[in-house]
């Protein structure tokens, strides 16, 4: 019946049912009921009715509906922008908070790291305000003094940042405390910095003079006086003072530096005395830098640098200062072996100690890129001075030489900051324009900038700092036939790898082969685990054809300086002589990677290159 019924309502082909799909609800229960009243009028006056009370239903539904959606309409745009601007709100409070407790965490950690000297404004009496002085410019004064000592100060010691209590004090108050930014700053560091704060007093002599008091925590009371013109002098001394007080191994090596080495001494062997383990470590060092500078005692330096070592094992200048000395003693296996210690120490490379550390082992061992790299960017880091003994430009100039770039070399020295304390200067500037000279076959020049640097290597801060170079005198003297000046100076020299091999060279030029070649194998006894000798003896080897013997020796140098271009250009040029031009280019490639700028190197490169197999 059911189907009866719909069927005829909605009829009984796909078209008719498409069409009553298209009809309102009334027609359509006006449809069904006319077509129930065919069948049964009672039941269909009752499902009239029925239909009419739903479609009454469905239209207050629907006016429902419609008046809902205005009001929704109305009121949904202030809705949405007022749910935006809270969920805005509550994001911003989040990042407000987030940026309050990040500066909060920024300022507790610079508090517990800050280590400052601070000078705070001077005391003075109104007599000396009326005559034109003033506490915060003569504090000021003191200030650029300290800056300028520290500026002079080549040392890898940290040094202490400077300030005046008057600058960078924020002035943002927070709410109803009264306290700005700075304050709380300041108070974070009074209570868990490491600053040191200087403040003190300038009055009046009784004779009408000036006396500067200046103190601190750590720096017990001093005072300065002079005349009343006499306050810029009075002011270096104070700085020089609170210098000392404040970062006493910084001023050990400022003394250094500056030629007062007599001082240095004194100074460091007072304040080691009563000074904490770390610090005595930094004076014990700086103190036997000093000793060497005044000619003093190889041996008494090598016991203060092992007496740091011992008090602080990280102290990484002891160990390459003990390099330093070692070879000053000629003894450069033992300098090797020191370095190889701190590499191990350090935990390798890179590792804790600073590249520039290394430098003393990449001499010994020709690592030369590596050399360069640390000393370019210790040079960068320090105002160009770097924080070795001698200027860092001095050492970028030595070991772009021996890169065999002449050009860079020489912009190197032309660059170094000139200081006539500083002796180092105008003796390694005359070593590597006499070297420059030997590459470019100007035997005259060479010879007349070598003699230079002889006489300048007198100087005890010269040859406390550079050991065995004076070795590289002989060569020139030989070259210009000069044979007694050669033989002298490797004489007296000492035992060091390039003087033994230099001496088999000339005995080899003189034609006294086997004397060379003994000469050699002192040469390589005396320090076989660096690559020098090997390399000097097989280019001897390959002289005299025996080319297997000479590619041995290459081996073996290259073995000791894997990252030295000059045995690898020499054994290339030594397999060319072999026709095996295909290994000689593996050897050339090998070698630019380490002298990228050797014209020569790349220049016999692209001939080899051009050779049929």
């Amino acid at each position: 019946m059911a189907e009866g019924l719909l069927g005829g309502v909605l009829g009984g082909d796909a078209e008719e049912r498409n069409d009553s799909n298209q009809v309102g609800p009334a027609a359509f229960a006006a449809a069904v009921a006319a077509n129930i009243a065919n069948q049964s009028p009672e039941v269909a006056t009752k499902t009239g009715a029925f239909f009419d009370k739903q479609i009454e239903v469905l239209e207050v539904q629907r006016k429902t509906l419609e008046a809902e959606h205005k009001f929704f309409a109305a009121e949904w745009g202030p809705r949405l922008l007022g749910i935006r601007l809270r969920v805005a709100f509550q994001v911003f409070i989040a990042l407000f908070a987030t940026v309050i407790g990040v500066g909060i965490a920024i300022m507790i950690r610079d508090a517990v790291t800050s280590r400052r000297v601070v000078i705070e404004p001077l005391r003075m009496p109104a007599t000396l305000a009326a005559r034109g002085f003033d506490g915060t410019i003569t504090a000021g004064a003191i200030l650029d003094e300290l800056t300028r000592l520290q500026e002079a100060t080549r040392s890898s010691s940290a040094a202490l940042n400077l300030s005046g209590a008057w600058a960078g004090n924020i002035k943002l108050d927070v709410p109803e405390t009264g306290i700005s930014i700075g304050e709380i700053s300041r108070m974070l560091r009074e209570r868990f910095g490491h600053d040191v704060h200087i403040d003190g007093d300038l009055v009046e002599s009784q004779q009408g003079g000036l006396v500067l008091t200046v103190r601190g925590n750590g720096v017990p009371p001093r005072n300065f006086s002079g005349l009343g013109t006499d306050l810029e002098k009075i002011v270096v001394q104070a700085a020089e003072y609170i210098y000392s007080k404040s970062q006493p191994s910084r001023w050990a090596a400022f003394l250094s530096v500056t030629g007062r080495n007599v001082e240095a001494i004194e100074f460091c062997r007072t304040a080691a005395a009563s000074a904490d383990p770390a610090a005595r470590a930094d004076l014990l060092n700086d103190w036997a830098n000093a000793l060497l500078n005044t000619g003093g005692s190889p041996q008494e330096a090598l016991v203060l640098y092992r007496e740091a070592v011992k008090l602080n094992p990280d102290l990484w200048r002891s160990y390459t200062n003990l390099m330093n000395t070692f070879t000053i003693l000629g003894a450069e296996e033992e300098a090797w072996r020191t370095g190889e210690a701190m590499l191990t120490a350090s935990g390798g490379r890179p590792g804790r100690a600073p590249e520039v550390m290394f430098q003393n082992l990449d001499w010994l061992t020709w690592n030369l890129r590596a050399w360069l790299d640390s000393g370019l960017g210790d040079a960068a880091a320090n105002a160009g001075a770097g924080t070795q003994a001698a200027s860092a430009t001095l050492g970028i100039a030595d070991v772009q030489m021996r890169l065999h770039n002449p050009d860079a070399a020489e912009l190197a020295l032309k660059t170094t900051k000139e200081d006539p304390r500083d002796p180092t200067i105008a003796a390694i500037t005359h070593f590597v324009d006499g070297r420059l000279a030997v590459a470019a076959g100007d035997v005259t020049k060479a010879v007349s900038e070598l003699e230079a640097f002889g006489m300048a290597f007198r100087d005890p801060v010269v040859s406390g700092n550079y050991g065995g170079y004076q070795c590289w005198i002989a060569p020139a003297e030989e070259a210009a036939g000069q044979h007694d000046k050669a033989d002298a100076i490797l004489k007296s020299a000492g035992t060091f790898v390039d003087c033994y091999r230099f001496r088999a060279d000339i005995l080899d030029g003189r034609g006294d082969w086997p004397a060379a070649q003994n000469a050699y194998a002192k040469a390589v006894a005396l320090a076989p685990d660096l690559p020098a000798a090997y390399y000097s003896w097989g280019g001897a080897l390959a002289k005299h054809g025996d080319l297997n013997g000479a590619a041995a020796k290459f081996s073996e140098a290259n073995k000791r300086g894997p990252h030295w271009a000059d045995p690898l250009k020499a054994w290339g040029d030594l397999l060319v002589q072999q026709r095996n031009f295909k290994a000689a280019l593996v050897k050339y490639d090998e070698a630019i990677k380490y002298a990228p700028d050797w014209k020569q190197l790349r220049e016999t490169r692209e001939l080899v290159a051009k050779q049929k197999p």
